[in-house]
């Protein structure tokens, strides 16, 4: 298998792995143990569901490691195409990290005071979930920021297909407004969670494009050889 198809193949799953554990750990896993408007039910789930819990800190944790890994494949990926927009992916992709580590420690946290109770615990714990979930609505930006260079990689290369890298720049423009919009417009729920569809329309064809294909075959004589050809020994004479 070519280098740069199996460097696809990597990333792709990685991207994979991302999905399936944010899936699990942001959006199963979460909702049965935070109750936003009721603190005592988010202390009592936590009581009583610990092992979930547990699970869910981590799923936030491999969410950590898959986003991290694939920020720097993706960079593997598309540095020869575009060295900036590809060096952009991973930096962002490393500042969601970034954000998930910290909403991580801040759920282990909860899920400590509410086995061991210091002070008001209710109150604590629910304030640590809220501020977890305020980092996740936060990062959205970065979320939103990783799909921009990512699609500008797919229009620059022309190793995916054009309307992929459109999908990827247009859904990561949406996942930015969608952030504002739900801070500045709470009530406009529908509106926002709209402007992230094209998001995860991209992120889905990008990774099965990634574990399928790869990248097109011209792509392959285009990318340099991972092998360098050594240097002719020095004699002297």
């Amino acid at each position: 298998m070519p280098a740069l198809t199996r460097t696809a193949r990597t990333t792709g799953m990685l991207y994979l792995g991302l999905a399936i554990t944010a899936a699990l750990g942001f959006l199963l896993i979460r909702p049965r143990l935070f109750t936003a408007d009721d603190p005592g039910a988010t202390l009592d789930n936590l009581i009583q569901h610990h092992t979930l819990a547990r699970a869910g800190i981590a799923f936030e944790l491999l969410i950590v490691v898959t986003q991290a890994l694939a920020a720097i494949w993706f960079h593997r990926l598309f540095r020869t195409a575009d060295a900036r927009a590809a060096s952009a992916i991973a930096a962002f992709g490393l500042i969601n990290a970034i954000v998930v580590l910290v909403s991580a420690a801040l759920l282990a946290t909860a899920l400590d005071i509410a086995l061991d109770p210091v002070g008001d615990a209710a109150a604590t714990v629910q304030l640590l979930y809220l501020t977890s979930e305020n980092l996740w609505g936060v990062g959205g930006l970065f979320f939103g920021l990783w799909l921009i260079p990512m699609g500008g990689c797919v229009l620059r290369s022309n190793w995916m297909p054009r309307p992929l890298g459109y999908v990827l720049v247009g859904g990561g423009i949406g996942y930015l407004l969608s952030t504002f919009i739900g801070y500045l417009v709470p009530d406009a729920h529908a509106v926002a969670d709209a402007l992230v569809l094209p998001a995860t329309v991209g992120e889905f064809w990008m990774i099965g494009y990634l574990l399928t294909r790869g990248v097109r075959a011209h792509a392959l004589d285009q990318a340099p050889s991972d092998r360098q050809p050594q240097a002719a020994p020095q004699t002297i004479s």
